[in-house]
């Protein structure tokens, strides 16, 4: 599969963004491109600005706080179990958190709670679908890939109780 990638600075970061032929969001994250095609190992990447830009400004309107809500299309690879995990993250509304847990009762999987944590580290589409919002039964920052300083960082940005809170 062909995408097309871009990277630009976030306040916490750089972000790169990856699109298909048709515009939809494939997959992102906090890094260079490289960081993408850990995600992507079997895609042929091409810089394209243009074909980005979409995404890259919700992106910017996010971080510049006028923004909680994406509307980007977006095309995840993964299995039937891994989209509605992650179409359930897309759910958890800004400045809120929820427990692997809940979010597994709420798929109505409630003894899953291990395997949406493992559907929740393999999110593609990172800050899009808000797997930063997922957090430990007792409340920790558990598990991001990209590390905790980052998760609370972005809880922070959204003014989540659980992030005043550590």
């Amino acid at each position: 599969m062909n995408v097309f990638t871009s990277t630009f600075a976030t306040p916490i970061g750089p972000f790169s963004v990856a699109v298909n032929e048709t515009g939809a969001v494939v997959a992102t994250a906090f890094g260079k491109v490289a960081a993408l095609k850990s995600r992507l190992p079997e895609c042929h990447f091409t810089t394209d600005g243009q074909r980005t830009q979409i995404a890259r400004q919700q992106i910017e309107e996010y971080f510049a706080g006028t923004r909680q809500k994406f509307d980007l299309k977006l095309a995840p690879i993964g299995t039937d179990f891994q989209n509605m995990v992650w179409a359930a993250l897309r759910r958890i509304p800004f400045g809120k958190t929820e427990s692997y847990g809940n979010l597994a009762e709420r798929i109505h999987r409630p003894t899953a709670a291990r395997a949406v944590g493992r559907a929740n580290a393999t999110n593609p589409i990172c800050l899009i679908v808000p797997c930063h919002r997922v957090i430990g039964a007792d409340g920790s920052l558990t598990g991001f890939a990209f590390g905790e300083k980052i998760k609370q960082a972005l809880l922070e940005h959204e003014g989540s109780s659980r992030a005043r809170a550590m």
